[in-house]
Formats: C-alpha cells, structure tokens, sequence
C-alpha cells in the first residue's frame, strides 16, 4: 500500500484507532462500515483502491443516507432518521469541502460552454466534465437537476 495514493484509508484506520481509544463508540462503528465498504470492493474488484475511488464510494454512501433519511422522516421515524444523520456527519468527515451553490452553478455554465451544450441530448457530455469535478463535493444528483433546468 503506497502512502501517496491511499491517503484517505490511511486516515480512515488512524481514526479507528482513535476512536477506539476514545471509546467512541458510534464513531468507530461508523468507520468500520466504511473500512467494510472499502474492503468489499478491494475484494471483490481484485485491487487496491486509490483515493478518487474510496472518496466515490464515500459520496455514494452518504447518498444513500440522505434518501433513508428522507424516507424515515416521510415514515415519522424520527429516531432512525437521527442515526443517519450521525452517521452522515461522520462520513463526511472524510469528504472534501462541499461546493456552494454559486460554484455549482459556475462549474455548470462553464461546463455548457466548453461543451457547446444546447440541449437535454448533449446532457451526457456536460455530467462528464462535471462528474469528476463535482464528486464527492456536491450532490450528484442536485447538480443533475440544476444542469436539466439550463439545459431546457
């Protein structure tokens, strides 16, 4: 395992080992479901994952509890919900600083131009520039409806 390319899951154990010091205990459950994630895919893809690809396993994770929360909270389960949320804030931890809505925008009007993008058929070009700029900084899926709107 090289430092340089597996920074961030160096930094995840670290923090493991912190936490269980600590005694964390909801903390250190939480970094071993990434630790988890990350060794099921390691495992099942047969290589070792760089940090691009741990921090696109992150942003799924914290997609997915985003829509449990949303879920739970139509479900009046507000002490489920309350978990995710937790759980959310820890993962984050570990992801880059989120985008603002204007740099959102700002990377979408530049990825339209660079592409020449005049309608929803060219919408797959402008989420390929945006995709890697946009992981793990912002909500795939809010920016997806952003570049819609432009787009129409």
């Amino acid at each position: 395992m090289s430092e340089a390319v597996n920074a961030l899951s160096l930094r995840i154990r670290e923090d493991m080992k912190l936490a269980m010091k600590a005694k964390e205990k909801d903390k250190l459950g939480v970094i071993r479901l990434i630790l988890a994630a990350i060794k099921q895919r390691e495992v099942d893809e047969r290589t070792e994952l760089d940090d691009a690809q741990v921090l696109q396993l992150l942003d799924k994770m914290v997609k997915q509890r985003r829509d449990s929360i949303e879920q739970f909270d139509k479900a009046g389960r507000d002490d489920l919900s309350q978990i995710e949320q937790k759980e959310m804030l820890i993962i984050q931890q570990y992801l880059p600083q989120q985008l603002t809505d204007s740099e959102i925008e700002q990377l979408i009007d530049d990825a339209v131009s660079s592409t020449g993008a005049q309608g929803m058929k060219e919408m797959g070009k402008v989420m390929a520039i945006l995709r890697p700029q946009l992981q793990g900084r912002a909500d795939l899926g809010a920016a997806s409806q952003k570049i819609k709107a432009k787009l129409s």
